[in-house]
């Protein structure tokens, strides 16, 4: 690792943040200040901290031939003899690609399958899926922003979790899936393999969950969430994937493959699981060390200033989620994390009830989110400011989070709802999730801090976690080289 000299560090550039009915009604749909503009904010870059982690081949800004380019490479050996010119092919996407550094990359990606379809099999009865896990109105937003609706000459829509159903014969018996999401005679998964959900699928059958989440319908996706602990839940999507009826009209995964630094790659093939592999090992090589990094953070301040609900909001590469659980370690399979769901209800007789939240986050200041998803135990857990009057009322008609207006104070502005969560948490380390890949938005104290302990998670992880991760799941140690 190269010495870093945290004075000589840049400004930070944080990522773009996309207007939406679900955020604050601010005249533009953005706050008046960024998290990177505050004085003493800095961009300390994965790179330095972790040279081996994977780099990227495309961050927001840069020119999209190479996600083009990619694309077509992953899909030359990729088999695509069932689709005929005359057959009706659904290409199923995830509101949460389009929160992947602007979306830039997965709409480069979607647009090129479109094409590289189009040519080699004739058909161009190709149409969209955009499959949505909250927020309701958020696929039309998506389709609007992106003019997708232009790309797919109108052959585009949003597959809610709440519209007409069809059921899939499982070995459990009959599961849910979104009627539209299967309505033509072949679908494509398009998807994306960055870490998040973790404490859900714990990179088993990663590339496989969306079946039982983003194209189910809700009484699916609460048999994984609540029904099924943090391990079993992952035998849910693999065995609607692996039904008769999905497999009938299944015919290749593609996936934008991301680390911290930004995408790396993309991964298609006929054959989920070795998809699935190497996203695994790309997990274990990358996140697994940032991971371990946030864990070596003790007290801290955190920013929300993205796109998206704050667990899902990325910073560094990775999202705030990883934060929020980062003393425990999510690729063990032998702990038990906490979990939104069953792990943070029900925990097993033998293990304490966890706090939800990492008692590292002292105190947090949402400059930017957007509501539609619960998540109350933030607020419970550490002390909570919001910037502005928009976000004041935003947070007071969310109707996922009926009493967290009651929990929180206001600032007129982020300067001093930064000077007053300082105080509060009593540190002057302060991270942002703004959705920047590449680096990590942070305060120079908190920088210095992760300089001095990336070697000792780096050899922790190394040492320690990795040959465990990868013994657990029966994985090669070479493999990971």
């Amino acid at each position: 690792m190269t010495n870093m000299s945290v004075a000589l560090l840049a400004k930070a550039k944080p990522g773009s943040i996309r207007k939406s009915m679900y955020g604050p009604a601010t005249p533009t749909g953005l706050p008046q200040l960024r998290a990177a503009d505050l004085p003493g904010m800095v961009a300390l870059p994965v790179q330095e901290l972790f040279p081996d982690v994977p780099k990227a081949i495309y961050v927001e800004g840069d020119d999209l031939a190479p996600i083009r380019k990619a694309t077509e490479e992953a899909l030359a050996n990729v088999n695509m003899d069932k689709i005929k010119p005359r057959s009706s092919v659904n290409i199923l996407t995830s509101q949460y690609g389009f929160m992947i550094m602007g979306s830039f990359a997965y709409r480069e990606m979607i647009r090129t399958i479109k094409e590289v379809v189009e040519r080699r099999t004739g058909c161009t009865n190709i149409r969209l899926r955009i499959a949505t896990g909250f927020r309701l109105k958020e696929p039309e937003e998506i389709i609007q922003h992106f003019e997708l609706d232009k790309m797919f000459n109108g052959k585009v829509a949003p597959a809610l979790y709440i519209d007409q159903g069809v059921e899939i014969e499982t070995p459990i018996g009959k599961l849910m899936g979104i009627k539209r999401i299967y309505d033509a005679d072949f679908i494509i998964h398009a998807h994306h393999g960055e870490l998040r959900e973790l404490d859900m699928h714990r990179m088993i059958s990663r590339t496989m969950k969306p079946f039982s989440m983003s194209y189910a319908r809700f009484e699916t996706r609460s048999v994984q969430h609540m029904n099924f602990g943090p391990r079993s839940a992952n035998l849910v999507p693999r065995l609607i994937f692996e039904s008769p009826f999905v497999q009938k009209k299944f015919t290749f995964g593609i996936f934008l493959a991301a680390s911290p630094q930004g995408i790396t790659g993309i991964e298609a093939g006929n054959d989920l699981r070795p998809i699935d592999r190497k996203l695994a090992l790309l997990a274990f090589k990358s996140y697994g060390k940032i991971r371990e990094l946030y864990n070596e953070i003790k007290d801290c301040v955190c920013i929300m200033d993205g796109t998206g609900e704050p667990r899902y909001m990325v910073g560094g590469g990775t999202t705030f989620g990883n934060l929020t659980e980062a003393e425990l370690d999510l690729f063990d399979l032998d702990t038990v994390p906490v979990s939104l769901g069953f792990g943070l209800y029900q925990p097993p007789p033998d293990q304490p009830k966890l706090k939800p939240v990492n008692p590292a986050i002292r105190a947090m200041v949402m400059n930017h989110f957007w509501t539609g998803v619960p998540h109350m135990e933030l607020a419970n857990a550490c002390p909570m400011i919001l910037v502005g009057r928009e976000m004041t009322e935003l947070v007071a008609e969310d109707c996922m989070n009926l009493q967290m207006i009651d929990s929180v104070v206001t600032a007129e502005s982020l300067p001093s709802a930064i000077k007053f969560a300082k105080r509060l948490a009593q540190t002057d380390k302060v991270i942002a999730f703004d959705g920047a890949y590449g680096a990590i938005t942070c305060s120079e104290p908190l920088a210095e801090h992760l300089i001095a302990r990336a070697p000792v998670a780096n050899q922790r992880v190394e040492g320690e976690l990795m040959p465990k991760w990868l013994r657990q799941r029966g994985f090669d140690p070479a493999e990971a080289i």
